[in-house]
């Protein structure tokens, strides 16, 4: 094990106190195990399958998530799209998939599901733990949309490239422009699809009158801070109907750049 100081074990801490690791092969899973201890995991609970690797999540509330990729009972794929998609506390946790197949397919599989790191085998000590560091010291901002759930995509396996192209995507993604056009997107789907899924549009319909709140507090826009307050406040309520999301929904939507897709409220 490479040394680590204690400033950053102390911040790393809250990431690794909890871990479900879920992999169907004993050997693997222990090695897993111990690296994580070596670096502060003080529970460690290991699952074979994807039932039983929720109820773990459940009971544990982690704050990291290992997975494999296949097994007789396991689709990691599978099993963090059923955990984004679930109403457990825990289900935006920290997800790191690990798997010797490392083909562009699985990478932008795992990426798609919601993961928020990908491992390749073989690993080193090392490499794990920059996977944990960018996840405890880098976190991505946290998407909830219809079709996808889970951290930024356009910052996946963030630790693995810093060059100018990634500081210039992440520069872009990150202006309030983009965040505004983003989140119009994001609650139009959430209010055309909202038969399909009436939960998960309402809390994405949430997520974004949060986000969108917060971009009109600090770009000094009155108009959309207070008409995202409105539909956040409307749905603070509790569970709300189509019918009773349309006025507040159709006027953010109505605040988007006229040529953005978002512009055509459902």
């Amino acid at each position: 094990m490479f040394a680590l100081d204690a400033k950053t074990l102390q911040r790393i801490a809250p990431t690794v106190g909890r871990v479900v690791i879920v992999d169907p092969n004993p050997a693997p899973a222990r090695l897993l195990a111990d690296l994580l201890k070596g670096i502060g995991a003080r529970d460690v609970a290991v699952e074979t399958a994807e039932d039983r690797a929720l109820y773990a999540v459940q009971d544990m509330e982690p704050g990291l998530v290992l997975t494999e990729r296949t097994g007789p009972q396991l689709n990691g794929e599978t099993f963090v799209r059923r955990l984004r998609k679930s109403s457990l506390v825990s289900r935006a946790v920290p997800v790191i998939m690990v798997t010797a197949e490392a083909t562009a397919s699985t990478i932008k599989g795992a990426r798609d599901a919601g993961v928020h790191e990908f491992l390749r085998k073989p690993f080193t000590s090392n490499d794990l733990f920059r996977r944990v560091e960018t996840i405890a010291l880098k976190p991505r901002d946290w998407i909830e949309g219809m079709t996808y759930i889970g951290p930024d995509r356009r910052r996946f396996n963030s630790g693995d490239y810093t060059g100018p192209r990634k500081r210039k995507q992440d520069q872009e993604a990150t202006s309030p422009a983009a965040i505004k056009d983003q989140s119009l997107k994001i609650l139009n789907a959430a209010f055309t699809q909202f038969d399909s899924d009436p939960a998960q549009a309402l809390r994405s319909a949430a997520r974004q009158a949060e986000t969108l709140k917060a971009l009109g507090v600090r770009t000094g826009d009155a108009d959309l801070a207070v008409a995202a307050n409105r539909l956040q406040t409307l749905l603070a309520g509790g569970p709300v109907s189509r019918a009773v999301l349309k006025a507040p929904v159709e006027t953010l939507l109505a605040m988007a750049a006229p040529a953005t897709p978002a512009a055509r409220a459902g």
